[in-house]
């Protein structure tokens, strides 16, 4: 179940703290797991003014459901057709000439200007271009009337770590590469700021925030803010069964019950987001209670371990959600598994995890 109502509280905090800089809701990966469109549109009403997503596609799905606001795209392979997104006024993100190429290219075809964000590598050593060839970049974008240089950015490596070197040192390698767009005659906004810098450095919001995680309730940094997990994963119990001490579970037979004690069969597995690290090493609210799961997490289904109480088939049973109930959290599974948040919910963008919107 996703929370549209905490999804919109969360974006009101977030513009909220970035009161002079714009915010884009970065809905990429199928908005983290939580259903791009949906997400989309209550970021929207919530405050949002931009949506971010990875791919053209994503771009694309977004306008295919009839969204317009402005969209950022900014990672395609070389040989991507960037023309339906020109048409369909999708900013498009650029690391290098050759991508640059290929943009105008497609404006051209399309008979209209591209708008173009030129991103710059500032020290997460992935996507963006290199310090050495910005002036060349920035020249031939000024020089290319194909396309409208919308903005410069980057992205930032530690800002989750509260104090960390590297932000500082990103921050300066970004003003330096804004510094030389503008004296190449362009005049771009800059957006640098992911969840953790919005909620932590102010001074890097500029003219657009970019949070991600955030907008799902889930908070990147330590210091505690009022941020409302958005994703509950529930299923129901699909039968139960007493067992006799010294029966074993699950494959392998990795657990052994030490008295007679009710086992509840749950119908999700690892095929459904949960993950096989967690065997033995989770457990679930179910019956009023956290209860654990017993043996080896299986493709399609969990055994839980209810000991003499009452629990029956069809019972409700929540794997992880807000934790405002008692029942474990996103965050609760990452940490066990070694992950993070961000890995738990968005595994759960699966065929049969079926989701549905309050």
């Amino acid at each position: 179940m996703i929370d549209l109502d905490n999804l919109r509280h969360n974006v009101a905090l977030l513009a909220g703290r970035a009161p002079a800089a714009a915010t884009m809701a970065v809905v990429k990966a199928d908005g983290y797991g939580h259903g791009a469109v949906e997400v989309a549109r209550a970021a929207l009403e919530a405050g949002a003014t931009w949506l971010g997503s990875c791919s053209l596609a994503e771009a694309l799905a977004l306008r295919g459901a009839g969204i317009t606001a402005p969209t950022l795209a900014w990672l395609d392979p070389p040989g991507t057709d960037y023309a339906p997104g020109v048409e369909q006024d999708v900013d498009l993100s650029v690391a290098s000439i050759r991508q640059l190429d290929e943009i105008a290219d497609a404006a051209r075809r399309a008979g209209r200007t591209a708008r173009v964000h030129l991103k710059i590598d500032t020290g997460l050593s992935r996507n963006g271009c290199p310090p050495d060839v910005w002036p060349a970049l920035v020249d031939k974008a000024a020089a290319t009337p194909e396309v409208r240089v919308v903005a410069v950015w980057s992205h930032l490596a530690c800002a989750d770590e509260i104090g960390h070197p590297a932000t500082d040192a990103q921050a300066e390698r970004f003003d330096d590469a804004y510094r030389a767009a503008v004296a190449a005659g362009l005049d771009p906004m800059r957006h640098l700021a992911n969840s953790a810098a919005l909620l932590t450095r102010p001074d890097l919001h500029f003219d657009l925030v970019r949070p991600g995680i955030a907008v799902y309730g889930l908070n990147p940094v330590p210091e505690p803010f009022d941020l409302r997990p958005v994703m509950t994963f529930r299923s129901t119990v699909a039968l139960t069964k007493r067992i006799a001490a010294g029966e074993s579970v699950s494959y392998g037979l990795t657990w052994t019950a030490k008295a007679d004690t009710t086992l509840a069969l749950v119908p999700v597995g690892y095929a459904d987001g949960v993950p096989r690290a967690l065997s033995n090493r989770m457990r679930v609210l179910l019956a009023g209670a956290r209860r654990p799961v017993v043996g080896r997490v299986c493709m399609d289904q969990v055994v839980v371990d209810c000991g003499d109480d009452p629990v029956a088939e069809g019972d409700e049973v929540v794997l992880f959600g807000t934790g405002a109930h008692g029942e474990p959290t996103a965050r609760e599974w990452a940490d066990t598994t070694g992950t993070i948040d961000y890995e738990i919910v968005t595994g759960m963008y699966r065929p049969r995890v079926a989701r549905t919107y309050r």
